[in-house]
Order: C-alpha cells, then sequence, then structure tokens
C-alpha cells in the first residue's frame, strides 16, 4: 500500500461511524451473588438428602401411610403460613427472615439428628419436627424470588446458575443419603443437613445491600402504608391483588394444584416403595440421583435459551416429564427408569427457570415476595394433598396403577399450560435501565 493510499485509508476511517456492538452481559460472579449461591447450594444438599431420609428411614418404621403423613405436614405448614412469610419478608427484608428460617432448621434438623442415634424416634417428634421445619421454610422461600434481583442483574441467568446448583445437589445428596442410611444410618443424615443450614446462615448474614438495592417501582400506596404501619389484612390484600392481575401467575397455580395432587405429592412415596422394593433401597437413591443429572442438563439448556415466550417453552418441555411416573408404573429396567430420571429432572428444571424469570421480572420489586408467597402456597398446596392422600390412595388401586394416572395427568396439564393463551403468549421481558425489568408485556397487561 502506498503513502497517499494510506493517509486515505486513515482519512476514511476516521470518517466512518463507529461499529456498533452488542453490550456485554454484566458480570454474574460478584461477591454477592458468590454468597448467595452458596447458601443456596449448601442447604439444597442437604434438603436433597431428606425426601431420601424420610422415605427410607420413617417408611422403614413407620410405612408409606408414615413417610406421606410426615411430608405431608411439612408441606402443609408450609402451605398455611407462607402468606405471613411473603409479608415479613416486604416488611422486614428477605434476607434477615432467610437468617432467621435457617438458624430454626439447624435446630429441628439437631433435634431429629440426636433422636434417630439414641434410637427410633417416636412418631409425634417426627411430625411436630415436620411442622417446625415447614413453618420456617414458610418464613424462607417467599424471600429467595426478592433476593434474586438484588444480588444478580440478569435474572435468568442467576435462575438457570442456581438451578444447575440445586441440580448437583439432587446428584449428590439422594445417592449420599442412601449410602449414609446403610452404613451409619439416619441420624447421620440429619445431623449434616442441619450443619448446612448453618452454613447457609452464615452466607446470607455475610451478604451487604447497598440503599441502591432498595426498591424503586414501590408503588405510592406501599409508601404509606410502610410509614404509617399498615395491617396486616391491607398487606396481604396488595399481594393477593397483584397476584390476581396477573392472568398467567394465576392461571399456572390453578394448573399446578392439579399437578401437586396427582403428580408431585403422591411421586415420592410411591416410587421410593416400588422402586426400593423391586431394586432395592440403594436404586431409589439412585434414580433421584440421576433426577439430578437431568436437572442439571436442564438448568445448562436454561442458560443458552432465551425464547421470546418463556412459559410456553417450559410448558412443552413439562410433557416430557410424563416419562418419569410412567417408566416407575411399568417396571422399567434401571437403564430405562434412569433414562426417564433424567428427562424428567431436564423438563422440571427447564420450567422452573422460565417461571422464575418471569415471575421476578413482571412483578413489582416492592411487593415481589408477597406475590411469590401466593403463587407458592397455591402451587405447593396441591404437593401437601397429594403426600397425604398417598397412603389412603392404595385402598382404591396399587401404586403402579396410581403413577400411571400421575403420568396421564402430566401430560395433561402441559396441555392446558399450552391451551390457556396468557400463558403461551406471555413474552419474555427485556432487562433496562440497568437491568431493571421492563413493564410487564403479559397479553392481559400483567
Amino acid at each position: 500500500m502506498t503513502t497517499s493510499q494510506t493517509h486515505t485509508h486513515t482519512r476514511t476511517a476516521r470518517t466512518l461511524p463507529p461499529i456498533s456492538r452488542l453490550p456485554a452481559p454484566p458480570p454474574l460472579w460478584d461477591r454477592r451473588f458468590a454468597l448467595f449461591f452458596t447458601a443456596r447450594t449448601v442447604s439444597q444438599v442437604g434438603d436433597a438428602m431428606m425426601p431420601v431420609a424420610a422415605a427410607l428411614a420413617v417408611g422403614a418404621l413407620y410405612g408409606i401411610s408414615g413417610v406421606g403423613f410426615v411430608l405431608g405436614t411439612w408441606t402443609g405448614t408450609f402451605v398455611l403460613l407462607v402468606l405471613f412469610g411473603g409479608v415479613l419478608a416486604d416488611r422486614f427484608g428477605a434476607r434477615r427472615m432467610m437468617v432467621g428460617a435457617d438458624l430454626a432448621r439447624v435446630l429441628t434438623q439437631g433435634v431429629l439428628a440426636v433422636a434417630f442415634f439414641t434410637g427410633p424416634p417416636p412418631f409425634w417428634l417426627l411430625v411436630t419436627m415436620a411442622a417446625l421445619a415447614g413453618a420456617a421454610v414458610a418464613m424462607f422461600l417467599p424471600g429467595v424470588n426478592g433476593m434474586v434481583p438484588l444480588v444478580a442483574r440478569e435474572p435468568q441467568r442467576a435462575n438457570a446458575t442456581l438451578k444447575v446448583a440445586d441440580a448437583l445437589a439432587q446428584l449428590l445428596g439422594p445417592a449420599l443419603a442412601g449410602l449414609l442410611i446403610v452404613l451409619t444410618g439416619a441420624g447421620t443424615v440429619y445431623a449434616i443437613d442441619s450443619g448446612t443450614f448453618l452454613l447457609s446462615a452464615l452466607c446470607l448474614a455475610l451478604i451487604r445491600l447497598t440503599p441502591a438495592d432498595a426498591p424503586t417501582d414501590t408503588p405510592a400506596d406501599a409508601d404509606s402504608s410502610a410509614r404509617t404501619g399498615s395491617s396486616l389484612r391491607r398487606d396481604l390484600r396488595q399481594g393477593w391483588q397483584e397476584f390476581r392481575a396477573r392472568t398467567w401467575m394465576w392461571a399456572v397455580i390453578l394448573i399446578w394444584v392439579g399437578y401437586g395432587v396427582l403428580v408431585f405429592g403422591p411421586l415420592v412415596p410411591l416410587s421410593s416403595a416400588l422402586i426400593g422394593t423391586r431394586l432395592g433401597s440403594n436404586a431409589y437413591g439412585v434414580a433421584v440421583s440421576f433426577l439430578g443429572v437431568g436437572t442439571v442438563l436442564g438448568g445448562l439448556l436454561a442458560l443458552r435459551l432465551r425464547p421470546a415466550r418463556p412459559l410456553a417453552a417450559g410448558a412443552a418441555a413439562m410433557a416430557l416429564f410424563t416419562v418419569l411416573p410412567l417408566c416407575v408404573a411399568l417396571d422399567a429396567g434401571l437403564p430405562v427408569l434412569l433414562a426417564g430420571h433424567v428427562l424428567g429432572g431436564g423438563a422440571l428444571a427447564f420450567w422452573s427457570v422460565m417461571w422464575a424469570t418471569s415471575v421476578q421480572t413482571h412483578t413489582p420489586s416492592a411487593v415481589l415476595n408477597r406475590v411469590s408467597a401466593y403463587e407458592l402456597a397455591g402451587s405447593v398446596s396441591g404437593i401437601a394433598l397429594g403426600q397425604m392422600l398417598a397412603g389412603p390412595a392404595l385402598a382404591l388401586a396399587s401404586p403402579g396403577r396410581l403413577l400411571l394416572v400421575s403420568a396421564g395427568a402430566c401430560l395433561t396439564g402441559a396441555a392446558a399450560l399450552l391451551a390457556i393463551p396468557a400463558i403461551r403468549t406471555l413474552r419474555r421481558a427485556a432487562p433496562a435501565d440497568g437491568g431493571k425489568p421492563e413493564a410487564p408485556t403479559g397479553p392481559d397487561g400483567g
């Protein structure tokens, strides 16, 4: 290139407009998210051990009905109190409520550990501790949705990352629980669970939120009610109005109640009995671990895919969950059984990320904890009922036939999610103004 050409090229380059580049995604792994991630992950490892511990240890003492009643008591207490947990999280701060709930669960799981170490615990103690633990979770979970936008600028990336961690916990926890019960007994499992909550409480206590993290879209009446010390009834009513205003939200929850009663509630008691009787206790722990493998894959998929209509994509994925109860009901061999758990875990994980992100980005942050409490209460209430009915339902049909009903209900639920326009057409909210969600773009204005 000659000198004149070089000068011409330089002048041309200076006059050309700059090439626009897509903005780089904001960093995810800062100190706050790392602490939150650690808190959620370590406690989820302990939590993942609990269904196996309850199914095997409690089941060996009190049978399927005992397992269903203990799990149902935990879930039922949660449903009864979670609305108050949402109000308290909005009033006193999600982080503070989560730390207190973790410390309460250190106590409940520690008591059960001592009880199992000293001999077979009485049924009343199992039920009492389940109720107290359920109450603690009711104070904890409403704040999780509210905390995610405070510790991460991109909720979908954060939710998907947390889901992968949850999946790894589901992969490690059940297998570890089954092994520990065989080698050392259930007391060790409950002691480890107690320790995980202690570490979780410490990590959450170390998170520092600045005044800039306070909600900026607080409704005017919320400000005035905070100054005058609004009544509990007013707070609950405001949360209900926000929940009811979103057709896509309450429609999903109605369908999820059916999922809880017919699919998720009876799945653990029935499948643990069927798989444990046919293939042994360790096989059930391995199967639940493979559910965690699927959850990892579903979370990783949610990290990469950003569907324009997230709930429609999640509903399509949920149709694949049908394979899980179906392969258990049909007495499939271990390889098919494990593959079914992988597919089911992936489907449920992908739906969970799409759902959590939709709730977080289409709900004002000032009422997010209360709205989350309503959606949690509705979706989990069906699970509590399903867990309690699992034992009595055996008088009507065998576990295999009941799981065939679960498979049919799962497929029907996915079809119902896709059939409702408010769910099917809800669009992904694009982040704006430094990560704050834009106004909702749902078909019903919510």
